[in-house]
This record gives C-alpha cells, structure tokens and sequence, in this order.
C-alpha cells in the first residue's frame, strides 16, 4: 500500500493511501473513508449506508443529506448507483473535505459540502426536507471510533424535523447496545421499522428506521435488480446481515 498523501495537523497525521485503485483515507491509523470507482461496493460499513435507499421507491431518492462526509465514499456510491438530484455533506474536520474534493473525486452537479458543526447547521437548518439522511458522526477516545453526538430524544426530533414524510434514516452506531438503546429511548416516531445492518468484518451496527414495516426479503429483491449488488454473484463484494429491532 502506498501513501499517496500525508499531512499532520496538530497531533493528527492524515493520509491517503492507495491499493490498486482503491484509496483510503486514514487519521492516526484509524481508517475513515476507502472507495474504489470501478468497483464502488466497498465490503466494509460503508455499503450498509447506502443499502437502505433501494427500500425506496425508484426515482423517490431526490435529496439526501449526509452527515459526517469524511472521505466521501457513501457520496460517491449515492453518485453511481442512485444520482439524487441534490446531495447536501456536512463536515465539521476542514482537512476531510478537502480530501474528499481532492483524492475521492466528490464534486459535481448537486453536490454541496459545508464545513460545519452537524448539531449547529441541522438545528439552523430551514430548507425543504430531504428523502434520505445518513447520519455517520464519528469521533475518536483513546484510539477507538465513538459517536460524535448522543442520539438522545433532541438529537433524533431534529433528524425528524429535516426528513420527508416518506423517509428514511440512517444512522452509524459502534454496537448494537448502542443502537438500542436510541431505539428504545429516542426512536423517530413516525417510523414503522427499524432495522439493524452489520457486516462480519465490523462491530458497527447501522440504524435504518423506515417508514413502514419491512416485507420478507424486500432487501434482497430490490439489490437483485443491480448486479454490482447481487449478492448472489460470486464477484460481488457486499456482505450485510440484516436483523429487525
């Protein structure tokens, strides 16, 4: 693996590293963004965020606001599989945007990126709803990945207030326990279903809270229709397990 990029900022060294064509970008080690263009399913937590956007109806995935960009792979993965029409990033770390732009190619029509406190600009935030959220807001404690923002019943009734009628949520959680615990207390209430997406490679558990109940193997229906998804192709790279809360 070579580094393509480094730059230390205070006591953070970033870099972006290459594989093949694959490039990651990595803070201290700890590895925040990975994409590849020609092969865009990831393998790794990533894929998970973008999963829940093929429950929707075609052509219904619009707007999409993304909180916590990092290097931007799940922009990217929205840009291939799915082109919204608007794709809003909020970043709070200045060197992860320019990085994004730069090494991970995220620009183009529709894309915006604010160098923002996610808290601050979605509390501020008046505009018109969007159909899709990612919420992916990491920090860091003693070397591990752990939430930015407590998914507490404020948190969440903003998420709310910003998410159409119809749609859905995604939110990024170290642990299961963690994710139940938002489920239990905080859980947006007009939402029907709520799922938990996990990989084999990570602890992360990924919150989808829905609009209505999941049908019997929706998921796996709706990924057939994209063979860069199928996970029943020997090339595909997706792996996921998916569990109802």
């Amino acid at each position: 693996m070579a580094v393509l990029w480094q730059q230390r900022v205070g006591t953070t060294l970033y870099e972006v590293r290459t594989a093949g064509n694959t490039r990651r970008l990595y803070s201290n080690g700890v590895l925040h963004s990975q994409y590849n263009e020609q092969r865009p399913v990831t393998g790794n937590v990533w894929d998970l965020l973008l999963l829940p956007a093929f429950l929707a109806e075609a052509g219904t995935i619009r707007r999409v606001l993304v909180l916590g960009v990092g290097g931007g792979a799940v922009i990217r993965q929205l840009q291939h599989f799915l082109q919204p029409i608007q794709i809003v990033g909020v970043e709070l770390n200045p060197v992860h945007l320019r990085v994004a732009r730069r090494f991970f190619g995220v620009q183009g029509p529709g894309v915006t990126l604010h160098q923002s406190d996610a808290r601050q600009w979605l509390y501020r935030y008046a505009g018109p709803p969007f159909d899709l959220i990612i919420e992916d807001l990491f920090g860091e404690r003693d070397g591990e990945p752990v939430r930015a923002i407590e998914a507490d019943v404020d948190w969440m009734r903003a998420l709310e207030r910003a998410l159409a009628p119809s749609g859905i949520l995604v939110m990024n959680f170290p642990s299961l326990w963690e994710l139940r615990a938002c489920a239990a207390q905080a859980a947006v209430p007009s939402h029907a279903g709520i799922l938990r997406l996990s990989t084999p490679q990570n602890d992360n558990a990924v919150g989808v809270f829905l609009p209505r109940k999941l049908k019997k193997g929706e998921l796996q229906r709706c990924l057939r229709s994209h063979p860069e998804l199928d996970t029943g192709r020997r090339s595909c790279r997706l792996r996921y397990r998916l569990q109802r809360l």
